[in-house]
């Protein structure tokens, strides 16, 4: 980002800015004021940006991007056709785009380095409205699904209603336990040309943003960690001890310690980071609905150790996918029978099934005359004009006024997308007119809004860009409480519609005034240490098996390619000597220990190993393939992934510097991949000077980033269930791969100035090599390593010191099990240990018929007892449930009926 020449960014911004009319023709600017002055509570943030300096504040705004990298905070946009809604309680905006057939690619989170600022009178004002429309969509819910007087009384027109696909028949006469039917609501809300407020849409189904909206105020506070301050903004933390307490008081009647979880489609939604985020900050398991089931009338949850009865269910899916049983038969993100069980009151779920129906565009332009109905009182904040097209005059009016308005579809389920009509030529607006005409009732028109502008940073300079909010209010025992800011969005660099799924840039929201927010904090229930024990659910802890399990595959490889690379650096170019032969043998090693056939023993070997670099390379940046270096890590993302609401934003920090070192250097090709990264000659080799440096660097920094992983794994981490599956799975691994070294290197008989070589690169892949040289003094080299790599229980990277661990997490992890029975595992475990420790290491060294048979049968003996160990653990502990299938029967064609 280069800095421009001239007046400070902010003096060009309100320049540039003619009497105080932003971008939008018409519209109204957040920081200038109609005179072209700053608006009086801008002034004092604007003084200081100008003190800090045009290239101190671009240097923070790329600290902004590089923290928001780092932490993994993303945004995978969902495919499909435009304002999907998707299964995935996504909420993604209706003018948002896609392309069915997609895979979900995730996006970096963008967050402006400006602020959006609220005065304190002007919050209020918007506080009180948003209080007020929160009670009565409230009371519009428990009103559809209970009484029904609105629909009897035609204050809300059923055929409006009953033909909504987010109104749910099954849900009707389902009351949710707690202070409110709604827990949570947002309010997409803009600053219209006149300055005032209105209201666009409500969220109520699974309403997102909020935990964006947080790591916004986070990262924010921590790059101006002065200017916020001085500011006095609001603070977002009180809101979430309110809406733990919703929550919780949401729980059956009589449930003193209620359990909660947090229910997810999935690390592929869309808004997968906020379930995470929430779960993590809020501090109940994130699920999905296989790890759910419904037995005797209530939902368990299935942990390693037993079933576990759940109270509360936050949801993060659509309702209609949340029970197959009654709801959409195809889903199988849900759990069968959960509607029944919240029928018996034995769970709740926030927010209730059927409140997508709130989100219904027809319900725009009554809820003024609902209000009356209901609370006995105007609305106070208002809403965008709409007009339903079920009724005549209002669909004259749309009909008449085409090209000038926004044409939404009834119901957000329906598939459809708002058509912003002032750019379909003269046939495209007939074709819209015949469907109205068709389905008035599934169309509604509304007032083309042009939001107010705020500067956005883009290429160095500010620009304005029109700017909406979402806000979010929750319930407490004396109403809704509001967030005090919320989630702003502005148009991206495209210039596109404001939504995420289009690009659009956020922005924290910073209320000035005082702080008079809740002072009364929720406390974090601490479980007691038995029931913390059991607490892991069964597919998280098999996520953190298999993370600590590719984590340790993925530096051992590394470590066994450093050492090749090593040995690579003495073999002359005459390919002679010790040092090739020792070299060769490596290489076939290394296709024999990772598996990735064929590698340097295939029908191709001799080609190969005269030349490795290409093999050698995708042994580390090929991705698609199993064994490799990059294979390994993108699993251990994937694990990461599912489980990210147990680690802390540490590993965050160390995983997101990892994961753009791989995505550097990854691609389809492997070999050009790395290539690319040091210029090619005109047949597309690199030199070999460049490539070795090439490949040497990328691997330090590998294992510099997963040693930093292990360490924050070991030193950070606290010792619960889920840290000794993850540990037990480094500990499987690590035993593995020393096996295999030993009996694939060591295993044949070599010269002897070869076979002192490998020793060496065997010890340097066990990062022994230090201590081997101190101990080999008057013994066979051979043997000292095979002692210190196999059977030294002092050394952490030695066969028996990982047994003993691996012993030590399956004692704990039965220890978990109610009746304390014991693991398959266990003896497969001890068999190892006693192959081990009984072992006679000059044995091992014995040559017969050019092999080690003792050293080649104890490796392999070791690895056979390890895999069914790792099988055994599985079957004690991992669910393993079949896949989810559709309830609904498919019809048969009609060929097939006769």
């Amino acid at each position: 980002m280069t800095v421009s020449t001239g007046a400070d960014l902010t003096t060009r911004y309100l320049g540039d800015q003619p009497n105080g009319a932003a971008g939008v023709a018409g519209g109204n600017d957040e920081v200038v004021g109609r005179d072209g002055s700053p608006v009086p509570h801008w002034s004092p943030l604007l003084e200081r940006y100008r003190r800090m300096g045009d290239a101190e504040f671009l240097r923070r705004a790329s600290e902004i991007e590089l923290l928001l990298d780092q932490e993994g905070v993303r945004y995978t946009p969902a495919t499909g056709p435009i304002g999907t809604a998707t299964a995935g309680g996504t909420d993604a905006p209706a003018d948002a785009e896609g392309s069915a057939g997609e895979l979900p690619r995730p996006r970096p989170w963008a967050l402006d380095p400006l602020p959006m600022l609220v005065a304190e009178p002007e919050w209020r004002t918007l506080e009180r409205g948003l209080q007020q429309r929160a009670e009565l969509l409230d009371a519009i819910v428990a009103d559809l699904y209970g009484e029904r007087r609105l629909l009897r009384d035609r204050l809300v027109p059923p055929e409006m209603i009953l033909g909504d696909p987010q109104y749910l028949r099954p849900w009707h006469g389902v009351v949710t336990a707690g202070h409110r039917q709604l827990a949570l609501t947002a309010c997409d809300v803009h600053r219209g040309s006149d300055g005032a407020w209105r209201v666009l849409s409500h969220r109520t189904q699974a309403p997102s943003g909020l935990a964006y909206a947080l790591e916004n105020r986070r990262v924010l506070a921590r790059v101006f960690p002065a200017v916020f301050r001085s500011a006095r903004a609001r603070r977002l933390g009180p809101f979430l001890q309110v809406y733990r307490a919703a929550i919780e008081a949401a729980a059956p009647p009589g449930t003193d310690d209620p359990t909660v979880v947090v229910l997810s489609p999935g690390a592929l939604s869309e808004t997968a980071f906020e379930h995470a985020s929430l779960a993590t900050r809020l501090g109940y398991p994130l699920v999905e609905g296989s790890d759910l089931r419904v037995r005797d009338g209530r939902v368990w949850l299935k942990t390693v150790s037993d079933l576990v009865p759940v109270h509360v269910i936050l949801r993060r899916v659509d309702a209609t996918f949340c029970d197959p049983l009654e709801l959409r038969p195809d889903s199988t993100l849900g759990v069968p029978g959960l509607v029944d069980a919240c029928r018996t009151g034995a769970v709740s779920i926030l927010n209730p099934l059927g409140a997508g129906v709130l989100e219904n565009a027809g319900l725009l332009p009554i809820l003024p005359s609902l209000a009356r109905a209901m609370l006995g009182t105007d609305l106070t904040l208002p809403g965008v004009q709409a007009w339903w097209c079920a009724d005549d005059a209002a669909r004259s009016h749309v009909l008449a006024n085409l090209g000038s308005l926004v044409v939404r579809p009834l119901s957000r389920a329906t598939l459809g997308h708002s058509i912003d009509t002032t750019g379909l030529s003269r046939d495209q607006l007939d074709g819209l007119a015949a469907r109205i005409e068709a389905e008035p009732a599934g169309w509604v028109g509304q007032e083309r809004v042009e939001p107010s502008t705020s500067p956005v940073l883009s290429g160095g300079r500010l620009e304005p860009r029109a700017t909406m909010l979402r806000t979010f209010a929750v319930a407490s025992e004396a109403g809704y409480a509001v967030l005090p800011g919320g989630l702003a969005r502005t148009a991206g660099d495209d210039g596109g519609p404001i939504a995420n799924r289009a690009g659009a840039i956020a922005k924290d929201v910073w209320v000035l005034g005082p702080d008079d927010g809740p002072r009364e904090v929720t406390p974090i229930r601490i479980a007691g240490a038995e029931a913390a024990v059991g607490s892991t659910a069964a597919r998280a802890a098999e996520n953190l098996f298999w993370l600590g399990r590719y984590a340790e595959r993925a530096e051992a490889t590394v470590r066994l390619l450093r050492a090749i690379e090593q040995r690579r650096s003495d073999v002359h170019t005459d390919g002679a000597g010790a040092e090739a032969a020792a070299l060769r043998s490596l290489l076939a090693a290394a296709t024999r220990i990772t598996g990735t056939w064929p590698g340097f023993v295939g029908d191709d070997a001799e080609a190969a190993l005269a030349d490795p670099d290409r093999e050698l390379s995708a042994l580390v940046v090929d991705r698609w393939r199993p064994g490799t270096v990059a294979n390994a890590v993108e699993r251990m993302f994937s694990a990461m992934g599912e489980v990210r609401d147990q680690l802390s934003v540490d590993t965050w920090l160390v995983v997101g510097s990892l994961k753009r070192l791989v995505e550097a250097h990854r691609g389809d090709d492997p070999i050009v991949s790395t290539m690319a990264a040091v210029g090619s000659d005109d047949r597309g080799v690199a030199p070999t000077d460049d490539r070795d440096a090439t490949i040497i660097g990328l691997l330090d920094q590998l294992l510099h980033g997963l040693l930093s992983l292990s360490g924050l794994a070991t030193e950070s981490m606290v010792r619960d269930q889920g840290w000794h599956f993850m540990d037990a799975g480094r500990r499987i691994e690590r035993s593995l791969h020393v096996a295999a070294l030993a009996g694939e290197v060591l295993g044949r008989e070599h010269p002897p100035a070869v076979e002192t070589l490998l020793v060496e690169s065997v010890a340097a892949a066990t990062e022994s090599i230090v201590t081997h040289r101190r101990r080999q003094r008057g013994r066979s080299g051979l043997v000292a390593l095979l002692d210190l790599v196999l059977t030294d229980a002092g050394n952490p990277r030695s066969l028996r010191f990982q047994v003993d661990r691996l012993a030590d997490d399956l004692a704990f992890l039965r220890a978990a099990r109610p009746s304390g029975s014991a693991l398959s595992a266990t003896p497969l475990v001890l068999d190892v240990s006693r192959l081990v420790q009984d072992v006679a290491v000059d044995d091992l060294a014995e040559v017969s018929a050019a092999r080690r048979p003792s050293l080649v049968e104890l490796s392999g003996s070791v690895r056979d007892l390890l895999a069914r160990a790792s099988d055994g653990i599985e079957r004690d502990f991992f669910v393993r449930l079949l896949p989810q299938r559709s309830v609904q029967t498919p019809i048969e064609p009609p060929e097939r009926l006769s």
